[in-house]
């Protein structure tokens, strides 16, 4: 009796952690759209929102291991959706500024006070992600058993991550169609209504179910390890910097680069293009959830940034005359072969995390708050391609930063992944 309860709160746990998962890409995904509407206004702001959400990673990342550590994976995730709310609702109260709140300029152009409040609302989601990837990626992981079954959850859990993601642009795209001087956060507040009103629903139903916690592997003993002694826990972090960033890179400019392209309804094109990225992601997911049972991190990851340098290059290449036809307007052939790059990209946070936290034993806790902090990747790496692109490259050539990041990501697979530290005792 007590093997079947003890199963159920398995269950209820797994179901919880993925159900997070959803609303971690939720979050995520409403900077790049609402950069399309800040980017038409200042032509710097398209991933400065994006930016301030990853930054917020870089000041939590550590601090959310240790609140797992000290109150467990419940109350970090009740906190961390209570932060998700505020930060939503900062967003919203950014569309109450009049156009004449101007604060200061940069470079003689007036920087208004409902971008400023709109980036506060990004920096605060930033810590709610934050706390909700520290929680529910070691959870999944540990309910696995770690190995491969223990990345086949952060798999399945990533799948319901893609369908958020391929859900968030499409509908925000809707909302703002096409992109003008007069279009601004007003145009995608009823989504910030029905997001509060998610995230309320969800702070029930995770303060009603119960999460089994893990045993606390913290003692009072300072150990003179840490994971920064793991060299493939090292490399395995700078992997995550980059991944982040070539995740939010691809689908965040071919946004912009479609959007530019001013045609009528470009946004709305931008934004079903982007989707299917997206959903490509929650393929490659689907697909994985199976297959990682038997079919290794270090394979997947192998072939997966191997491809996706393939088909960048091919998109960088190809002539922009080259177009095809999408939802009645003429888009260049090579934003669907980066956006190919979906079902890549889909298999490479799991792995990742798979193979940089394999065999550090109690020091998984510590380790995946470090993780989280590298997350920062995926607004600074963004934010160097957006400047590339403005003022260097153009927005297809400054995907060759993409190209040398994913080359990392392949070294990192092919040697750096090894455990060389297999002496340092880790119960």
């Amino acid at each position: 009796m007590e093997q079947t309860t003890n199963k159920q709160g398995v269950i209820v746990a797994i179901i919880s952690m993925m159900f997070l998962f959803a609303m971690i890409s939720f979050v995520t995904n409403l900077a790049a759209p609402f950069g399309n509407i800040w980017g038409h206004t200042y032509s710097w702001a398209g991933m400065v929102g994006n930016l301030m959400n990853f930054l917020a990673y870089l000041f939590m990342g550590i601090p959310a291991g240790k609140m797992i550590v000290k109150y467990g994976y419940k109350k970090t995730a009740l906190v961390a959706v209570a932060v998700g709310f505020i930060g939503l609702f900062i967003q919203y109260v950014s569309s109450l500024f009049g156009a004449n709140s101007v604060l200061f300029s940069i470079s003689g152009q007036p920087v208004m006070m409902n971008f400023i409040v709109y980036l506060l609302g990004a920096f605060v989601c930033g810590f709610c992600v934050c706390m909700l990837n520290t929680v529910v990626n070691p959870m999944l992981n540990l309910l696995g058993g770690g190995g491969n079954k223990g990345n086949q959850l952060i798999q399945t859990g990533g799948t319901l991550n893609s369908l958020a993601a391929t859900l968030t642009p499409f509908f925000v795209g809707v909302l703002i169609g096409q992109v003008t001087d007069k279009t601004s956060m007003v145009d995608v507040t009823p989504l910030l209504w029905v997001a509060m009103g998610v995230f309320a629903v969800t702070f029930l139903v995770i303060a009603m179910v119960t999460i089994p916690e893990p045993k606390s592997t913290a003692s009072g003993e300072k150990s003179k390890h840490s994971p920064w002694n793991f060299r493939h826990f090292v490399l395995g972090a700078v992997a995550i910097f980059f991944y982040v960033g070539i995740e939010v890179g691809i689908p965040g400019e071919l946004n912009f680069y479609i959007t530019k392209l001013g045609f009528p309804g470009a946004a709305a094109v931008a934004g079903g293009i982007v989707a299917i990225y997206w959903l490509l992601m929650l393929v490659g997911r689907f697909v994985s959830s199976f297959i990682s049972g038997v079919v290794s991190s270090r394979t997947q990851l192998i072939v997966t940034s191997s491809l996706a340098i393939i088909l960048l290059i091919i998109a960088i290449m190809l002539p922009e005359s080259l177009a095809v036809t999408f939802r009645g307007s003429q888009v260049p052939m090579k934003a669907f072969f980066i956006i190919a790059c979906g079902l890549c990209t889909s298999v490479m946070w799991g792995g990742i995390f798979n193979l940089a936290t394999e065999g550090l034993g109690k020091y998984t806790a510590s380790a995946s708050g470090i993780f989280m902090m590298m997350v920062v990747g995926g607004g600074v790496m963004p934010f160097i391609q957006d400047v590339l692109s403005t003022k260097v490259l153009g927005y297809i050539g400054s995907y060759w930063l993409v190209v040398a990041m994913l080359a990392y990501l392949l070294y990192y697979a092919l040697a750096g992944c090894k455990n060389v530290n297999k002496d340092i005792p880790v119960e």
